[in-house]
C-alpha cells in the first residue's frame, strides 16, 4: 500500500519568484522518476493547469487561502507532511511525519534578533514537530543552526538544480533597454539584501560597459536605485527593465559580458547558475551561499568599495577572455551539477526514510 505525502506547494502561484521557481522546478522533476509505492498530493491555488501539464502523475489539493487558520488546516492524516518553505503559514491540523525545507533564516537579521518575535517563534514550531530537515546549501544549515536550537533529528543538504533546462529561441526578442553596447547582466527582487546599489555605484567609474538589471523594481529599494541613477547621470549608462519573462532572461543572459550578483544575503542563488548555463563570466559577493554555489571559478567581491569592485571586475574579465574556451567549459560543466531531476531523486529518498 502506498504511503501519501502531502507536498505544501502554494509558492507555485508565485515562479517569478524563488520559491515559486524551487516548488516548480522541484515538482518538475518529480514528473520525471518513478514513485509508484508513494503518492505525492500537490497542494496548488490551480490544480487543473498542473493536472494538464502532469496528468495523473501526482494527486492535486486546491489550496485555499482560508488554510492559512487553524480551523481550517488540512483535516486529512497523511503519512508525510513536506513543507517547502520554512515560512510558510500552511500548516497540517493533525502531525503525523514532517519534513521540512529551509531555504534560509534571512529573516532573523531582517526582524531583529529577537526569539520571541511572531516570525521567530513559529519556525521554532516547525522545527520541533519535524521529523528530519533538508537544507538547499550548507550555508542555510549552519546559518540554522547558528540562530536555532536544530533538534537531533536527520538533516540533509539538497542543492537546488538550475532552472534553465532548455535554451530557447531569442532571436525575436526586442529588448525594451538600449543593448547597443555591450553590458554587464543582474537579475532578481528589489530587495536591500540583494545589494544592486553597489553595482550601479560601480557604473559610476565604468564607461566601457552599460549595466542592465532585471526585476520587480516598482518598490522602496528600487526607487532608491533609480535616485541615483538619476543624481549621477547615469540614464545612459544603467537600465532597469522591470520583470522579464523567460524569453528576455535568456537573452539577456546570453548576450551580456559578464553576470553581476553583489547579494549579501542568500540561502542558494539560483540567477548565477543560470548564468553560468550560457558560459559567462561570473562576479559575486563573498557572503553566505554564494561561494558554495559559485565554486572556483566565479569572481568574488570581499567588499562594496565602488572603486575596488571595478577593479575586481576588470581583472575577472581579462582573466576569463584571455582563456575564453577553457572557462566557459568550467561554467557550463558547473551548471550542469546542479540538475533538479537529480535533487527529485534525493527528495525521493528522503520520504522513504522518513516513512519506512
Amino acid at each position: 500500500m502506498s504511503k501519501s505525502v502531502f507536498i505544501e506547494s502554494h509558492n507555485l502561484k508565485n515562479k517569478a519568484t524563488g520559491l515559486g521557481t524551487f516548488n516548480y522546478e522541484l515538482i518538475k522533476g518529480f514528473s520525471q522518476l518513478e514513485f509508484s509505492s508513494l503518492e505525492l498530493i500537490l497542494n496548488a491555488k490551480n490544480p487543473n493547469a498542473l493536472k494538464t501539464e502532469f496528468g495523473n502523475k501526482f494527486t492535486y489539493n486546491k489550496y485555499s487561502d482560508l488554510s492559512r487558520l487553524h480551523l481550517f488546516r488540512t483535516r486529512k492524516k497523511n503519512d508525510l507532511w513536506h513543507s517547502l518553505n520554512q515560512n510558510t503559514k500552511i500548516e497540517p491540523y493533525h502531525v503525523s511525519n514532517y519534513l521540512l525545507t529551509v531555504h534560509d533564516v534571512n529573516f532573523v537579521e531582517e526582524i531583529s534578533f529577537d526569539m520571541n518575535h511572531k516570525v521567530n517563534r513559529l519556525f521554532k514550531e516547525k522545527l520541533e514537530k519535524s521529523t528530519a530537515i533538508t537544507y538547499i546549501s550548507e550555508f542555510a544549515k549552519k546559518q540554522t543552526h547558528e540562530y536555532f536550537n536544530v533538534p537531533n533529528i536527520p538533516e540533509y543538504v539538497i542543492h537546488n538544480g538550475n532552472p534553465i533546462t532548455t535554451i530557447l529561441d531569442t532571436s525575436g526578442f526586442a529588448s525594451n533597454v538600449p543593448i547597443d553596447k555591450p553590458f554587464l547582466y543582474s537579475i532578481g527582487d528589489f530587495l536591500e539584501r540583494k545589494n544592486f546599489l553597489s553595482i550601479v555605484k560601480m557604473m559610476v567609474h565604468i564607461s566601457d560597459f552599460n549595466l542592465i538589471i532585471s526585476g520587480n523594481n516598482n518598490k522602496e529599494y528600487g526607487f532608491e536605485i533609480v535616485k541615483f541613477i538619476q543624481d549621477n547621470n547615469l540614464q545612459n549608462r544603467v537600465f532597469l527593465t522591470g520583470k522579464v519573462d523567460d524569453v528576455a532572461k535568456q537573452y539577456y543572459l546570453s548576450n551580456c559580458h559578464a553576470f553581476l550578483f553583489p547579494s549579501i544575503r542568500e540561502g542558494f542563488g539560483l540567477p548565477p547558475i543560470e548564468a553560468m548555463r550560457f558560459g559567462k563570466p561570473i562576479f559575486l559577493s563573498n557572503k553566505t551561499s554564494l561561494p558554495e554555489i559559485g565554486g572556483e571559478h566565479c569572481f568574488y567581491w570581499n567588499n562594496f568599495d565602488p572603486e575596488n569592485m571595478k577593479m575586481i571586475l576588470f581583472e575577472g574579465l581579462n582573466y576569463f577572455y584571455n582563456h575564453q574556451l577553457e572557462m566557459e567549459t568550467f561554467m557550463k560543466e558547473r551548471a550542469n551539477r546542479f540538475n533538479w531531476k537529480t535533487a527529485a531523486s534525493e527528495y525521493l529518498n528522503v520520504y522513504k526514510k522518513c516513512l519506512y
